[in-house]
C-alpha cells in the first residue's frame, strides 16, 4: 500500500479531461458484440478498463490494445465454460452477466474486493425468472442456462446498470423483450448513455410509458468511436477550482448524457463562479455557501461535493444517499471518516449526511480502496491548513491512473511516504 503525504498548494492551470470510464464500457462492449473490425479510443489504462475488456477477451473478442486505443478485429465467441474475472468492476459485472447469459455461455464469474458484496439480486432474480440458474446467490457463481425474451420488471430506485446490462443483452434474443420499472429512475443519465451507444451500433430500442421495448433478432452494427471525457472525475478538479483556485478543464461536452455534469450547476449554487466557452469549462473560487444537495441522481459525485461543502460556509444537507453504501466502500462512512480524520464536523445518517462548513485541517485519510475517497482526500489537502497523509494511494487506478499526474500539473503537491 502506499501513502502520500500532501501539502497545501492553490491549483491553477488547464488540464484536458481524462476519458470516460462510463462511456469507454459501453463502446468497448458494443464494439466487441459487432463482431467487426473498429477502433475505440481514448481508452484508459486503468482497472476497470482492464476488467471489461479481460472478460470480453474470455469471451471471444478479439482485439489489440496500443496506448489508448483499442483496435476491434473480429470475434471467436466461445461456447464452453469459461472463467470470467470483473477483478472489482460493477460496471463488467452488471453489463455482461446478462450478456453471457444471451449467449447461452456456462460462465463462472469471479471478482476482489467489495465486488462479491455488492447487490444483484434484482437482476439475478429477474434472470432466474427468464431461464437462467445460478450456482450461489453471490460471487463466486456459475451461470447455467440461456436467457429468454419476455417482460423483465425491475425498480427504477436500484443500480442503473442492471437495466443496462438488459439492454445489451436483449437485442441479442430472438423474441426480443421489453425492461419495465415500477418505480421512478435515478441515474436516468447513466441509462440514457447507453442508450445512445446503442442506437450508434445501430440497435432498436423503443421507449414504453415505463420502460422500453428491445426488438429482438438485432445485430450490433461496426464502425469506429469516440469516447467522450469524463464529468465524473473532472468534478474533483472543478470543486478544487470553486474551493481556492482557477481551473480550465478542456475536452467537457455540456450536451452530454452524463448526468455528472450536474457538477457546474450544484458549483454555482455553492456560489463558485463557471464560465464556459466552445472548448472548456473553466470554474475560479468564490466565497462558498452551503446547500441541500439530493444524491440520487449523482452518486459519483458526492465525494468531491463533500469536500466543497466542508470549505463553504453553513450546513450542507446531502439526501437520498442510501445507495452511496454499495459503492467500492460505504461511502457515507467513508466520507464522514475522511472530513472527520481531518477536524471535519459531520452527522451521518442512514441515508444523507449533513456537512458543518468552515474548513478542514491536517491529518491522516484512510482511502478505503477506493479510488474517490482518495481522489476527494487529494483535493481536501490542497486547501486544508496543514499536511494531510493519504494511505492506499493506488485505488486511483481503477478509473483514473493519471490522476497525481494531473493533480502536480494544477500545482500539487505530494509525497511518497512508504506503506
Amino acid at each position: 500500500m502506499a501513502n502520500y503525504l500532501l501539502t497545501p498548494a492553490r491549483p491553477r492551470g488547464e488540464l484536458h479531461a481524462p476519458p470516460s470510464k462510463s462511456a469507454a464500457h459501453r463502446a468497448l462492449i458494443c464494439a466487441a458484440l459487432s463482431g467487426k473490425p473498429c477502433r475505440v479510443a481514448p481508452v484508459s489504462g486503468s482497472a476497470d478498463m482492464d476488467a471489461t475488456l479481460g472478460v470480453l477477451a474470455a469471451m471471444g473478442s478479439r482485439f489489440t490494445r496500443t496506448q489508448d486505443t483499442v483496435l476491434f478485429s473480429g470475434a471467436d465467441w466461445v461456447t464452453g465454460p469459461v472463467l470470467l474475472n470483473c477483478i472489482e468492476s460493477g460496471s463488467t459485472l452488471r453489463f455482461l452477466l446478462p450478456v453471457a447469459a444471451a449467449r447461452g455461455l456456462p460462465a463462472t464469474f469471479i471478482g476482489e474486493g467489495r465486488l462479491p458484496e455488492r447487490p444483484i439480486g434484482v437482476l439475478a432474480g429477474q434472470m432466474k425468472q427468464h431461464g437462467v440458474s445460478f450456482s450461489s446467490d453471490r460471487m463466486p457463481f456459475t451461470l447455467s442456462g440461456r436467457l429468454t425474451g419476455g417482460r423483465y420488471l425491475l425498480p427504477g430506485n436500484v443500480s442503473s446498470q442492471f437495466i443496462s446490462g438488459l439492454l445489451f443483452a436483449l437485442p441479442l434474443l430472438p423474441e426480443g423483450g421489453e425492461i419495465l420499472l415500477d418505480s421512478p429512475l435515478q441515474s436516468a443519465g447513466y441509462v440514457e448513455m447507453t442508450l445512445e451507444s446503442l442506437c450508434h451500433s445501430g440497435i432498436r430500442v423503443e421507449p414504453m410509458e415505463n420502460g422500453w421495448r428491445v426488438p429482438g433478432g438485432q445485430a450490433y452494427g461496426g464502425g469506429d468511436r469516440t469516447v467522450e471525457a469524463d464529468w465524473s472525475n473532472a468534478a474533483f478538479w472543478l470543486c478544487a477550482g470553486a474551493i481556492g483556485g482557477e481551473v480550465r478543464l478542456t475536452g467537457l461536452s455540456t450536451c452530454s448524457a452524463q448526468g455528472d455534469r450536474a457538477i457546474l450547476e450544484l458549483i454555482q449554487r455553492f456560489g463558485g463562479r463557471v464560465s464556459q466557452d466552445a472548448d472548456a469549462v473553466s470554474v475560479c473560487s468564490a466565497p462558498l455557501h452551503s446547500c441541500r444537495v439530493d444524491a440520487g441522481p449523482i452518486p459519483d459525485l458526492i465525494p468531491a461535493v463533500a469536500v466543497m461543502a466542508a470549505f463553504a460556509q453553513g450546513e450542507t444537507e446531502i439526501y437520498n444517499a442510501a445507495r452511496l453504501r454499495i459503492k467500492e466502500s460505504d461511502r457515507l462512512a467513508t466520507v464522514t471518516a475522511l472530513l472527520r480524520s481531518l477536524g471535519g464536523t459531520v452527522i451521518e445518517y442512514p441515508d444523507r449526511l449533513v456537512i458543518q462548513g468552515g474548513g478542514l485541517h491536517g491529518g491522516m485519510v484512510d482511502g478505503a480502496n477506493d479510488h474517490r475517497i482518495v481522489m476527494a482526500a487529494a483535493v481536501a489537502g490542497m486547501f486544508a491548513d496543514g499536511q494531510v497523509t493519504v494511505t492506499g494511494v493506488e485505488a486511483v487506478g481503477k478509473s483514473y491512473p493519471d490522476f497525481f499526474t494531473d493533480y502536480q500539473k494544477l500545482g500539487g503537491f505530494y509525497a511518497p511516504t512508504g506503506g
